[in-house]
């Protein structure tokens, strides 16, 4: 049996990319994901471009997981699958515990007992909280001003130990903020409203969806919270890069993955608007709870050890989503 790639939210946003790379690399994939926040036609979509099996299951359910494991003969993992909302975090955080620690447990243990070793995780900056300083090292404190980021750093923690205790192998990426589609408009970001800036704004733009102001007003030049913003296409190839460090018996490590550069909210809406050339109607919505003011990365160390950078500029970034939308307005069909 040939071994597979396991993608754990591979029916989301930034997971059904990073299956995208991996297929057209030649790997066969195992997507698990419950659906919940991923898509079927996503992976319909995927298979156009290789050998991928989409398997239904929750990682909060402990027997499913490990029938996971007994049905396929796993090579590494990939772990995408978590709830990802700062604002809904901290409305019930509760759910973002269950979800991304005690699923990403789960997993471990069953990657244990199946002897499968090397996972990539895709955590996130909000493990950081408020920057002391800017741009934000691998080195930075790690002190969460939200549910979802102390989940991600418990969950980081725990692969860690795991790694301590067993030999496990992990590339641990800290996402900054995430935008695009496929360069080919095939695969995007189906979520009505996105929970991710650009996109929304494209969607105004374009006409599909007003565009509402939810961030708190900060302390930045314009009052508005300052992000790295990075290609989801980008990303997807820092995974593969990934993937082969660990293959070359590498040790452990922790990367972060974004370009680099601060942008405001009120910067983001210029550039898309100047990229339309239109001005997007703006409607005040519900503020989020548990943002901070600014973070952008220092992304030298990625760039020594996987030779990555991310090479697709917010002009690219709002070009493919543009092309995502016109083929796909409302999302994916389901």
């Amino acid at each position: 049996m040939d071994k597979k790639i396991l993608v754990t939210g591979g029916a989301g946003y930034i997971g059904s990319h990073a299956v995208k790379v991996f297929l057209e690399k030649g790997y066969s994939v195992v997507v698990f994901d419950n659906l919940s926040r991923g898509y079927r036609e996503a992976v319909k979509t995927l298979e156009r471009y290789g050998d991928v099996i989409l398997e239904e299951g929750d990682l909060r359910d402990r027997e499913q997981v490990q029938a996971l494991f007994r049905k396929h003969e796993i090579d590494s993992v990939l772990h995408f699958a978590a709830l990802c909302s700062v604002d809904e975090s901290m409305r019930d955080p509760a759910q973002y515990f269950e979800n991304n620690v005690l699923g990403t447990l789960h997993l471990l243990e069953a990657m244990r007992v199946f002897q499968v070793r090397d996972i990539i995780f895709s955590s996130t900056c909000a493990v950081y909280g408020e920057a002391e300083y800017l741009p934000v090292d691998e080195k930075h404190k790690t002190e969460p001003e939200n549910p979802y980021g102390e989940s991600k750093l418990m969950a980081e923690r725990t692969i860690q130990w795991y790694a301590k205790l067993f030999g496990f192998r992990y590339v641990i990426f800290r996402y900054f903020n995430v935008c695009g589609a496929s360069s080919d408009g095939e695969i995007g970001d189906s979520k009505k409203p996105s929970l991710l800036l650009v996109q929304n704004v494209v969607r105004g733009a374009m006409g599909i969806e007003p565009f509402r102001l939810t961030c708190q007003k900060v302390d930045t030049p314009d009052g508005t919270p300052i992000r790295d913003y990075v290609d989801v296409e980008d990303l997807a190839e820092a995974h593969l890069l990934g993937y082969k460090y660990i293959n070359e018996d590498k040790k452990s490590i922790i990367l972060n993955l974004g370009n680099g550069k601060g942008w405001s909210v009120k910067e983001i809406l210029s550039a898309v608007e100047n990229v339309f050339r239109v001005q997007i109607p703006i409607s005040e919505g519900e503020r989020r709870n548990g943002e901070y003011s600014k973070v952008y990365a220092d992304t030298s160390k990625v760039r020594s050890v996987l030779s990555w950078t991310g090479k697709r500029t917010i002009n690219e970034s709002v070009d493919s989503l543009k092309r995502w939308y016109q083929k796909n307005p409302s999302g994916y069909e389901e």
